[in-house]
């Protein structure tokens, strides 16, 4: 049961935050997490669409946990705003929100549908951006070959470019990663620059050798299976060390041209644990991207767990993790730096280094603790004013008694 002397904050999650399996939800999870390690009630408002409810789990975090059906329109382009914010509204949502007077977390634009509701004018209202989403759903669109799909998140784009303006509404937007936040600070001001919240406490000395490259990330996303597909045909392809793809619900696309290799095997639908010891027994963890919004997870996770990243540019670009990256600038860069590490044992030096700027710059509980600091409580800051006074009046009466004998 909560305590009466926690602090209460509402989190809206744009979709079922556990279990934490992809990028979005892994941020969401461990924030709550830290959050609730810090001392406070958490009241969750999950939008749901296919992952299944996790009440048991959430539960542990938050003394409630609400859910509310994403619509489905037959028609996604209907009305003014995105579809991803379009369809997530629910007035029970509302009134649930209307019920008490604490802060509120809206996780991403997309649910911030009750931003600018009149209703929520004297509440405190922070936004987490988790990408610059105009320029996350124009790299969709370049990404994906489906002409519908295609012509969808070009449309969605140029929406969530008109839309983003709601964020003046915000009293305060948590930016996900330095370039994120010089884009958003510019344009509204009240950004912070909070790291994504994730999986790991510590790092992990994972050993000096390994003999296979991994890619990972969720192959569902056609950002993902572009890259991985990217990789295959103009790097993996050209090498004889054996490489693995994993991740969750590769397309058929992808699945055939893993086949045409005998160097290449493919891992699908794995547990997160597997996941996590493929990055671990990997010699080297090579991420590829074409947009360079949010942070990439995956990487973070290479860098706790693993030994060698090599990177693109854009993976890294403002991310603050580039010194402890091997950074290839094309595809044949890419390949002479595979196989420069491939020979090369990843020593206690390289373990060193990174985990110093890990554990200074990515550790959840001080984001955590520097987040919170910028959320106003209501009344909190009034009871710390009245103390602030009382300590200030009885000072000044001691000086006064003190004076009066001496």
């Amino acid at each position: 049961m909560t305590s009466s002397k926690r602090r209460l904050i509402h989190i809206v999650a744009f979709d079922v935050p556990y279990p934490a399996d992809y990028g979005g939800v892994i941020d969401i999870f461990y924030k709550i997490k830290a959050i609730y390690d810090e001392g406070f009630d958490i009241k969750l408002h999950i939008y749901y669409y296919g992952r299944k409810h996790s009440k048991s789990e959430l539960r542990k975090y938050c003394s409630e946990v609400n859910y509310y059906p994403r619509k489905i329109y037959k028609n996604p382009f209907v009305g003014f705003k995105p579809y991803i914010v379009n369809s997530r509204n629910s007035d029970a949502l509302l009134k649930n929100l209307q019920k008490d007077n604490a802060p509120i977390l809206f996780e991403g634009l997309h649910c911030t549908y009750y931003l600018n509701d009149p209703s929520l004018s004297n509440r405190f209202k922070l936004v987490r951006t988790h990408n610059i989403e105009h320029h996350y759903y124009k790299h969709l669109e370049n990404s994906e070959f489906r002409y519908f799909k295609k012509y969808f998140f070009r449309i969605e784009a140029e929406k969530l470019k008109k839309y983003e303006a709601i964020l003046k509404h915000a009293d305060k937007i948590a930016a996900i990663s330095p370039n994120d936040f010089k884009y958003f600070n510019e344009k509204f001001g009240k950004t912070l620059y909070v790291p994504a919240f994730h999986t790991n406490t510590n790092t992990v000395n994972p050993g000096k050798k390994g003999n296979y490259i991994l890619y990972h990330g969720n192959l569902s996303v056609p950002e993902n299976y572009t890259a991985a597909i990217e990789l295959i045909k103009n790097v993996l392809s050209k090498i004889k060390t054996p490489s693995i793809i994993a991740g969750n619900n590769p397309p058929k696309e992808l699945i055939l041209l893993c086949n045409k290799f005998d160097n290449i095997s493919l891992k699908s639908n794995l547990s997160t644990n597997k996941i996590h010891t493929l990055i671990k027994e990997a010699h080297i963890n090579v991420l590829y991207t074409n947009q360079n919004t949010g942070i990439k997870l995956k990487l973070l996770n290479a860098l706790y767990l693993g030994k060698f990243s090599i990177v693109n540019p854009l993976m890294v670009d403002g991310s603050g993790l580039e010194d402890m990256c091997i950074i290839s600038y094309n595809f044949e860069d890419m390949i002479k730096s595979i196989n420069e590490f491939m020979h090369k044992d990843y020593d206690n030096d390289y373990y060193i280094k990174r985990k110093k700027i890990l554990e200074e710059k990515f550790n959840n509980q001080n984001s955590i603790k520097y987040l919170i600091n910028h959320i106003k409580f209501p009344g909190y800051q009034e009871n710390n004013d009245a103390k602030s006074n009382e300590i200030r009046s009885t000072k000044r009466l001691l000086t006064f008694v003190f004076q009066l004998f001496t």
